[in-house]
């Protein structure tokens, strides 16, 4: 399959430590990568590890560092994940207090292709807040990875860790490969 650019934003939840998982099968299918962090998730990622993989700088707020660029590059597809609560509700009323939902809000403005996978508990899962965000995204196109036809669920409270271990990184390029390329397979060269 022709590649594209991916974008890629990463929330303060568990599994964003394992996001090079997401890099290498999005790299495997000749797709450049980027990752965003909001804030509260530097601490979770190995961001030298991050930038060796994809030769770009992990951005975490408006400050562009000497040689990278200010601008968003030209994206194919975003993949949110994993999604925090607070950001999915962020995302879905619109607020861009911090250079990653900034990004998100105009990627998703400039109606690029956009997958969020969610790593919520079930007791914030249920909240009324949380299931109008997530109504409210998909009504506007976003594709969210989330109940049994996804096979993705929320985990139980205080059960993350377990659940970091199954976080559908594969699932969340190919479905974003298909929303970008929808004339092609995510993984026609790849088997």
């Amino acid at each position: 399959m022709t590649g594209g650019h991916l974008q890629i934003v990463v929330c303060a939840a568990g599994p964003a430590a394992d996001v090079t998982q997401l890099i290498s099968v999005a790299q495997t299918h000749s797709w450049t990568t980027a990752v965003t962090a909001t804030p509260s998730s530097v601490d979770f990622i190995d961001a030298p590890a991050i930038e060796r993989l994809t030769g770009a700088a992990v951005r975490s707020s408006y400050h562009a560092s000497p040689g990278n660029r200010r601008s968003l590059p030209a994206t194919d597809a975003l993949i949110i994940a994993p999604a925090t609560y607070n950001s999915i509700n962020k995302i879905a009323l619109g607020l861009a207090d911090n250079y990653a939902m900034t990004s998100v809000a105009e990627l998703i403005g400039r109606q690029v292709p956009t997958v969020i996978v969610p790593f919520v508990n079930a007791a914030l899962a249920a909240r009324l807040p949380f299931r109008r965000a997530v109504a409210g995204l998909r009504d506007e196109g976003i594709r969210i990875l989330l109940g049994p036809k996804d096979g993705w669920e929320p985990h139980p409270p205080g059960s993350g860790q377990n659940q970091q271990r199954a976080f559908p990184w594969k699932m969340a390029f190919e479905t974003a490969a298909r929303l970008a390329h929808p004339d092609r397979s995510a993984t026609s060269d790849h088997g």
